[in-house]
C-alpha cells in the first residue's frame, strides 16, 4: 500500500495572516513522520465564492470552475490537518465555505486540527469537529491549542513554536493519531474499491 497522502490546510486568506506560522511548523513535523507524504494547501489557490451552488456537490454536480478544482484537489489526498484561528467562537467564514464546497472528497478521512487565537481556537475547533462528523470524516481526539499567551509570544518575535516543548508534544501526537487513521481508513477504503470491482466483473 502507497503512503498516505495528508494535506495540511491553511484556514485563513488574510493577508495579515498568522497561519503560515502553524502550518510551517505543523509541516515540517509531518513531513518527518515516515509513514505520510505531506503537502501544504492554501485556500489563497482557491478563491472560492460564498457557497452559490443549486445543492452540495454531494447531490449536485458544481458548477464554479474553482470549486470542480477545489474538489479534485481534497480528493487526491487520504487525511487532512487544518489551521484553524478562532473569530468569534467560531473558524473562519473562508475555512468552513472551502469545507462545504466538498462533500463526498472528505469522507472516511481523518481530519486533525492546529487551534489558535482565543483559548487556542478551542471552541473553532470543536465546531469543525461537528463539521467533520457530519462530512464521514473521523475527527482524532489529539489537537494542538496555541493559547493566547504562546500565541503573542510568537506573534510579537519572542519565541518560536518550535522553541514551546508542550506544542511540540501536541503536535507529534497529532501527527500520530492523523497517520494511523489514515493508513487504517485508507486500506478500508481500497477494500471497498476491491469489493466493487469483483462484485461488477
Amino acid at each position: 500500500m502507497s503512503k498516505p497522502k495528508i494535506a495540511i490546510i491553511v484556514g485563513s486568506t488574510r493577508a495579515a495572516r498568522f497561519a503560515d506560522v502553524p502550518t510551517q511548523w505543523i509541516a515540517k513535523i509531518a513531513k518527518s513522520h515516515a509513514d505520510i507524504d505531506v503537502e501544504i494547501v492554501d485556500l489563497r489557490d482557491f478563491p472560492l465564492p460564498f457557497f452559490d451552488e443549486v445543492a452540495s456537490s454531494a447531490w449536485v454536480p458544481s458548477t464554479n470552475e474553482v470549486a470542480q478544482r477545489w474538489q479534485k484537489k481534497v480528493a487526491e489526498f487520504d487525511g487532512f490537518i487544518f489551521t484553524a484561528a478562532e473569530y468569534n467562537h467560531g473558524p473562519t467564514a473562508v475555512l468552513k465555505n472551502a469545507i462545504d464546497y466538498a462533500a463526498n472528497e472528505w469522507n472516511k478521512k481523518p481530519a486533525g486540527f492546529v487551534g489558535y487565537g482565543s483559548v487556542g481556537g478551542a471552541r473553532a475547533v470543536e465546531q469543525l469537529r461537528l463539521h467533520a462528523v457530519e462530512l464521514q470524516m473521523a475527527p482524532v481526539k489529539s489537537a494542538v491549542h496555541i493559547a493566547w499567551g504562546d500565541f503573542l509570544a510568537v506573534r510579537q518575535g519572542e519565541k518560536k513554536l518550535e522553541d514551546l516543548e508542550h506544542l511540540n508534544q501536541a503536535a507529534t501526537a497529532l501527527v500520530n493519531d492523523v497517520a494511523w487513521w489514515a493508513k487504517a481508513l485508507k486500506k478500508a477504503r481500497d477494500a471497498d474499491v476491491l469489493t466493487e470491482e469483483v462484485k461488477a466483473a
